[in-house]
């Protein structure tokens, strides 16, 4: 007998907690203990109450909350107040961390979510773009020519194609900030010790190559094969690169300075072609104008130059922290030059 009403009272929760989509919910299981409070009346009551305790805690106690509850009321509301198909509806959560409204100076709605008003800034033209290491040892040729080698490639594959060229090596140039901050930071952490602000430095260079490649993405779509490239090249770029900032920094950072001297020199080439009118200087992104502060009637050639100035700033820290390993010391020894921008 007692085993018989169990099972009833299990399969009670159980459906009325798909029709809530809250099962074993602290309001189903209360439900169903009220409405078939006669049967606790019954031999065996312990145990029924026993069997929907241990349902109940088969599930993470977040999900039997009356809160969760009422955030799942409040999306289904949504929905429907959207139409039913969910499609225009707004994110309702109970967790309180939804990201506020922003507005830009003039008053007008901020669109983008990947960065805010206070991230954006104005290019830095007056940087040196004919800046140059030279290679005084062994391991600045080495890092000098296997750039030169790498150059060769991606020259015959491009071509002239500039825009879909710098989409491309944006997808490369955005790793190696990345794989050096992550080490670093793992870095701080086992050697319980600060970065200097290198962590912060290495990630905002590579969130900004990956901006550079947002803004190209507007400009020229890649076709499938490039596409496909991406995923051979990053890969073996990425754990390249890792194995190598793992056994020399140096040499690593060494490397990502002179790709970037490459870049300003592809950037340039790519100018060339736009004034020559071989490049049309089709109007810039809405993406570029928010991010560079550019003027509302800033073209192509204006977010080139932007792009380009960036290279050569990324080409000057890089080198610098290549010199700080060379003369024997550690990045968290010479303050980062955060906010370059």
């Amino acid at each position: 007998m007692a085993s018989k009403l169990s099972t009833l009272v299990l399969r009670q929760v159980v459906s009325r907690g798909h029709q809530a989509s809250r099962p074993f919910s602290t309001l189903a299981v209360r439900s169903v203990l009220v409405s078939d409070r006669s049967a606790s009346l019954l031999p065996g009551a312990a145990d029924q109450a026993g069997w929907v305790w241990f349902a109940a805690r088969l599930y993470p106690a977040r999900a039997s909350s009356t809160v969760a509850a009422k955030g799942v009321v409040g999306d289904e509301e949504a929905t429907s107040a959207a139409g039913g198909d969910g499609k225009d509806k707004k994110m309702v959560s109970y967790w309180g961390v939804a990201p506020p409204k922003m507005a830009k100076e003039d008053g007008t709605e901020w669109k983008w979510n990947s960065f805010r008003p206070w991230e954006t800034y104005s290019p830095n033209l007056s940087v040196d773009l004919r800046k140059h290491h030279p290679t005084s040892n062994f391991l600045d040729k080495f890092a000098y020519y296997t750039v030169k080698s790498m150059r060769v490639p991606t020259d015959i594959f491009f071509q002239k194609r500039y825009g879909c060229r710098a989409m491309m090596l944006e997808t490369v140039a955005a790793v190696p900030g990345m794989v050096a901050g992550m080490l670093l930071h793992c870095k701080s952490l086992r050697r319980f010790e600060h970065s200097g602000g290198w962590i912060k430095t290495l990630l905002e260079e590579a969130e900004n190559e990956r901006m550079h490649l947002m803004t190209f993405m507007e400009v020229s779509q890649p076709r499938w094969y490039e596409r496909a490239l991406v995923f051979a090249v990053q890969g073996v770029f990425f754990n390249a690169y890792f194995l190598l900032y793992m056994i020399s920094p140096k040499l690593a950072h060494r490397i990502v300075g002179y790709l970037e001297e490459e870049a300003i020199h592809s950037y340039t080439e790519f100018l060339k072609e736009i004034d020559n009118g071989n490049i049309e200087n089709v109007p810039a992104p809405a993406i570029a104008i928010d991010y560079w502060r550019l003027p509302a009637d800033s073209t192509l050639r204006d977010v080139v130059l932007a792009v380009r100035a960036d290279e050569a700033i990324h080409r000057d820290v890089n080198h610098f922290a290549s010199d700080i390993h060379y003369q024997g010391h550690q990045l968290r020894e010479t303050p980062a030059p955060l906010g370059y921008h």
